[in-house]
């Protein structure tokens, strides 16, 4: 959530986000004649963090659905004085130049809207704003209280209590976080719409082969896997599994993430080294990443909690077979297109990571399901959906559209 749960991109040592090509332009640009104008400003605090999973979804969202309309259409991404001057971020409007932060969004931000309905895309919003959608990736600080200080839960949970209340709709990123919003915050199903991610942005992201290299690593030679200090991504059994791989395996395998290894490994207190085979790679960048899922035999991600889950599409859209536990979104997310393992058994994530190690031809057969699921995962059908989740639930009269979009389109 926000810059401190570091979701899905929390393994990459940059923030950069590459702008749209012009084939990405050309065709969202084709489909803008059928789209009416609507009166919303789009929320871009996340324009001033570290892009990790959650301001990845909202830089890439909202450039999706600013896309779907003219270029002349008054639709601002309204920005903090510190917005980072890396990030390719048309129609942006720095407003409120004395605050920054959570001071920003709670008192600068609401009187800038002009009257706007306000879409908040990275889990929290001003909590009195008048007319405001928010998407709230998860709640975790109710389901993983453990991964955050006691102040940080306070304020989200404060927080939460108040735009459960205010928010004209929520919006969440899988039927799982829809599931446990209604469980934890006590909203009606019918006042929390669901809309997937996508992933296609690794398209236009080219890969630093030099990272093989500096690694010595060799094509399908590898298992990769990612590491961060959160709870949930079960990084422990992950290191116990390796471990258990070593002993009977030369495999590599390569952990990207910026925390110490050794702190999850329960023999560390005894002066235990990490087998020879295991890789720390640390923060890498996403072109980086990219070469690291390309050339993988193999992509572990046994996560015990995962709003929606963007490393294992990302590695299945670079051709990288993927490993999942069939816990909290990932079934919904990955389908039929990951082999799946049992979260908290180190043995049976160990198995199945063997049996795509040592037979080639199954990797190949991975590699083109993974391929052919990811494709679904796409922006442009993201923000089409959240457009049609707008005019649904809010309808003409904040809407205020002269006419109806074309309806979206079923998932797969």
């Amino acid at each position: 959530m926000d810059d401190v749960t570091e979701r899905s991109n929390a393994h990459r040592k940059d923030g950069s986000v590459q702008a749209a090509t012009a084939t990405d332009a050309g065709a969202m640009r084709s489909v803008q004649r059928q789209v009416p104008f609507a009166g919303f400003a789009i929320n871009g605090k996340f324009a001033s963090q570290r892009i990790t999973g959650v301001q990845r979804v909202g830089y890439e969202l909202a450039m999706a659905f600013q896309r779907l309309f003219p270029e002349d259409t008054d639709l601002p991404l309204l920005l903090p004085v510190d917005a980072r001057e890396e990030v390719d971020l048309p129609k942006a409007k720095t407003v409120g130049r004395r605050l920054k932060g959570a001071l920003w969004e709670q008192f600068a931000l609401p009187f800038a809207t002009g009257g706007r309905t306000l879409l908040s895309l990275c889990n929290m919003g001003p909590l009195f704003a008048r007319r405001q959608v928010v998407m709230m990736h998860d709640v975790a600080v109710y389901d993983l209280p453990e991964n955050y200080s006691w102040k940080f839960r306070l304020w989200y949970r404060f927080a939460f209590s108040i735009l459960k209340h205010s928010a004209s709709h929520i919006v969440t990123v899988s039927e799982f976080s829809k599931k446990r919003i209604m469980a934890r915050l006590g909203i009606d199903a019918s006042r929390i719409s669901v809309v997937w991610n996508g992933v296609d942005h690794f398209d236009r992201i080219a890969a630093d082969q030099s990272i093989l290299s500096r690694l010595n690593l060799q094509h399908d030679g590898y298992v990769l896997a990612v590491g961060n200090l959160s709870v949930g991504k079960n990084l422990a059994r992950v290191l116990a599994a390796i471990e258990q791989l070593s002993e009977r395996h030369d495999w590599k395998f390569v952990v990207v993430g910026g925390c110490d290894l050794r702190i999850f490994n329960p023999k560390a207190k005894a002066g235990y080294d990490l087998s020879k085979n295991i890789i720390a790679a640390g923060f890498v960048s996403d072109g980086e990443l990219r070469a690291l899922y390309e050339n993988a035999a193999c992509f572990v991600f046994p996560s015990l909690y995962e709003g929606f889950g963007l490393p294992p599409l990302e590695a299945m859209l670079c051709g990288c077979p993927v490993v999942v536990s069939r816990e909290a979104s990932l079934p919904e997310i990955c389908g039929d297109a990951a082999v799946y393992c049992d979260a908290r058994s180190v043995e049976d994530i160990a198995d199945k990571v063997a049996q795509l190690m040592g037979d080639a031809a199954l990797r190949d057969t991975w590699r083109a399901r993974g391929r052919a699921h990811a494709r679904h995962f796409r922006w442009e059908r993201s923000a089409r959906q959240l457009l049609d989740v707008l005019e649904r639930q809010l309808g003409a009269g904040e809407a205020a559209r002269p006419v109806r979009a074309p309806p979206v389109a079923s998932r797969f």
